[in-house]
């Protein structure tokens, strides 16, 4: 079941709701035809869920909006970007574990 914490970044909202973020934000670049994509998007939203109010997490469909991951360099997904006032932060590719993505929001915190 997908959280309802995780919001949809587009190319069109994502300077809005990521960039101009006032609470770091974790964003996972994913497209549906990606079987690893899938394999980390329970993991995606759990964290959406234990960091509501703290971090702002949501996904990009690489497929649809292709302008955004271009602009940060996404060549493989899953890759999931941290921003935190309109900064990468840091970033992974591949579906890690969910510890791994905690370390990562914790640099931001």
């Amino acid at each position: 079941m997908a959280s309802e914490m995780v919001k949809t970044f587009t190319d069109a909202n994502f300077d809005t709701d990521v960039l101009q973020s006032t609470v770091p934000v974790l964003v996972d670049f994913w497209a549906t035809w990606c079987a690893p994509c899938k394999a980390i998007a329970p993991v995606v939203d759990a964290i959406a869920d234990e960091y509501a109010g703290k971090v702002a997490v949501g996904k990009v469909n690489v497929d649809d909006n292709p302008a955004t991951p271009g602009k940060y360099g996404v060549r493989g997904i899953p890759t999931i970007i941290l921003f935190k006032e309109g900064k990468v932060v840091d970033q992974v590719v591949g579906a890690v574990p969910k510890a791994q993505l905690e370390a990562l929001i914790k640099k931001a915190l």
